[in-house]
């Protein structure tokens, strides 16, 4: 450990000491504004199911992918399972078992004791998402010791780790030309390097097995398994054909995190070609999960990615709406998948500087890019519905108590 992580470390354990020396009502009234809880009234803690095996994963549910990874896992025999998240002030709406306040999370030490208890006592596996805490982060109580804590009361803990949380920005930007790690273009890259080096000293100290949920992280977690992400392609299924309806094609990016996706690479470029009459160009901003299938099914052409090399949930679900989807998709990570699932990704290929004249192109001639399209449900259905990621935690989760 670094003289500036021993430093930060042993001021998060001066604040946890003032924190647990401040009577809870007092406390209540002092954290900041959007952390507020009520001392007197903490959220339940969680239920697990009555089965032979007893997950829990928790506490991120990034994109809604811990909730999901529990469904998947609930599909395997004797297996229940139930996801945990902390409801922060960015909430999209994502599906979970167990939603807690962010301020009961990091404050409430009656949540804790009785959610301590409850996974201690019930719990037979934990997978642990991005290295946070399960039990709230304020007190200064590290990750390690909780996973001490689970071991020793019997339970099987694994790590599973979304994107940032473990990618390598050094790594990334010596093998990504247009990576969003570059010197000087994003502020948190300094601090995304520091969480990575955190992570890759969690995952040699505490030897847990590891999960990551999109393939171009197993360049950073070679050791690990890909557990991919998982969506339901019902909800995205949608009878309106890619360019069928006569107008416009419309072309849609969800800038999410825009600095990640390449917002800023290709946004000059979409209204270029719809101030030549083109492209109908919609940025989806500030739109809820539960609004995205309409979004995506109302679009022709769905644009990702293009600074990351990879393809996650959103991709996902616009091959599962049998949309074209046009990305950066590096080769790595296609030769994976179709080494792992035996199928090809059904993603148009398109750097940034690329992408002009792949739009153009495929405006000019849709026919290639439309049989691509035409097997994203099937794709989806095969690699993201949740059959292969429970098959990717059978192993684990047969090692029981």
């Amino acid at each position: 450990m670094s003289a500036v992580a021993r430093l930060r470390a042993a001021g998060q354990r001066a604040a946890g000491a003032l924190a647990r020396a401040v009577p809870p009502r007092l406390l209540a009234r002092v954290v900041p504004a959007g952390q507020r809880f009520d001392p007197s009234a903490p959220p339940p803690a969680v239920q697990l199911p009555d089965t032979a095996v007893r997950l829990l994963v928790a506490p991120v549910n990034s994109a809604g992918q811990g909730y999901a990874w529990a469904r998947a896992a609930e599909r395997l025999p004797g297996v229940g399972a139930r996801a945990m998240a902390v409801r922060s002030v960015r909430d999209f709406g994502f599906a979970t078992d167990q939603l807690v306040p962010l301020g009961d999370y990091r404050w409430s030490r009656a949540w804790q004791r009785a959610q301590r208890q409850a996974v201690l006592a019930d719990a037979t596996h934990v997978l642990l998402e991005s290295a946070k805490p399960l039990f709230g982060d304020a007190f200064g109580r590290g990750v390690r010791g909780e996973i001490e804590a689970l071991r020793a009361a019997g339970i099987r803990v694994a790590l599973a780790w979304h994107g940032s949380d473990v990618r390598d920005p050094a790594a990334h930007r010596a093998r990504e030309r247009h990576s969003p790690y570059a010197d000087g273009l994003w502020a948190l890259t300094p601090a995304l390097q520091v969480r990575a080096d955190r992570a890759r000293a969690l995952i040699e100290a505490a030897g847990c097995p590891l999960f990551v949920s999109t393939p171009d992280l197993l360049l950073d977690v070679p050791e690990a398994v890909w557990l991919p992400v998982v969506v339901e392609p019902e909800r995205w299924r949608t009878d309106a054909a890619p360019l069928a309806h006569g107008g416009r094609p419309i072309v849609a990016h969800a800038p999410s995190t825009a600095i990640v996706k390449g917002t800023d690479l290709i946004d000059g470029t979409l209204r270029a070609l719809e101030a030549e009459g083109l492209i109908e160009y919609r940025r989806i901003e500030g739109v809820s999960s539960a609004q995205m299938p309409a979004a995506y099914g109302a679009a022709d052409i769905v644009l990702d990615q293009f600074r990351i090399g990879s393809y996650g949930v959103a991709a996902c679900e616009a091959m599962a709406a049998g949309r074209i989807v046009v990305s950066h998709v590096a080769a790595v990570v296609r030769d994976r998948v179709q080494a792992d699932t035996g199928l090809a990704v059904p993603i148009v290929q398109a750097e940034a500087d690329e992408l002009e004249a792949v739009l153009r192109g495929l405006l000019a001639d849709p026919s290639a890019a439309l049989a691509t399209a035409a097997t994203g449900p099937a794709f989806v259905a095969a690699v993201h519905d949740g059959a292969l990621s429970a098959r990717q935690l059978a192993p684990w989760l047969e090692e029981h108590r």
